[in-house]
């Protein structure tokens, strides 16, 4: 992809980002403003029938706008994942951004934020998924930069191993707490039941984010994209 057609696209794609993010923030001060109308805090109210499923499908929506985005804006895999990330990561990043102009929350980095219900519930401080969505924007960076210079560059199984790996250990951390919690009220089995769901949900109050997998996690990440960059040969060729 020639640097005027990135510039470019990258233009369109951060107005198109922040556009969805404040979407997706007008959303979350609706329903605040239906559920929560003293202020956001755990645990969290039901939304039930119609509503419920509403929202889920919103969020599954949300996923297949970005992704479609990230398909026209590229011409090749490569791309495409590129375009995805960086697009997720502003629309996240932007998310926050306006429920603080509109709502002033949250209060820190450190409040904790239900962050997805796909294909379970996702909880953590705010700062983990800006975190995440800085990383995003930085492999995508990685991912044109190499389309641009390497196109036939391969990363390896290995480089893969660490990606996929690292970004299974954070989801994994963003989910386990409620899990846990879940599992002790209605045992594993009850994951599939949904009024014990339901019930556990209407009492799950985050106890601790677990740092011990995030962070190992976002390292593993960070080794992998670093191992891209030098098979690839981009970091020699900019020296």
């Amino acid at each position: 992809m020639k640097r005027s057609r990135v510039i470019h696209t990258l233009w369109w794609i951060s107005v198109f980002g922040i556009a969805v993010g404040f979407m997706e923030s007008a959303v979350v001060v609706y329903l605040r403003e239906l559920y929560y109308p003293h202020g956001f805090t755990f645990p969290l109210q039901t939304m039930q029938g119609r509503v419920g499923l509403t929202e889920l499908l919103r969020e599954l929506s949300t996923l297949i706008i970005l992704a479609s985005i990230a398909f026209l804006a590229g011409t090749n895999i490569r791309q495409r994942f590129a375009w995805f990330f960086y697009t997720f990561a502003i629309w996240d990043i932007f998310y926050y951004v306006f429920l603080k102009l509109l709502i002033n929350w949250p209060e820190s980095l450190l409040t904790w934020d239900i962050l997805f219900l796909l294909p379970t519930t996702w909880v953590g401080p705010v700062i983990a998924p800006v975190v995440v969505s800085l990383t995003m924007i930085l492999f995508s960076g990685v991912l044109l930069r190499i389309d641009g210079m390497q196109p036939s560059f391969k990363p390896g199984k290995f480089t893969l191993v660490l990606l996929i790996g690292g970004a299974t250990v954070v989801f994994i951390s963003f989910i386990l707490d409620c899990s846990q919690f879940m599992i002790h009220h209605g045992g594993i089995s009850g994951l599939l039941n949904e009024e014990l769901v339901r019930s556990a949900v209407q009492k799950y109050v985050p106890v601790k984010f677990d740092w011990w997998l995030f962070l190992p996690g976002m390292l593993l990440i960070y080794i992998g994209l670093g191992r891209m960059l030098l098979l690839s040969g981009i970091l020699r060729k900019n020296s």
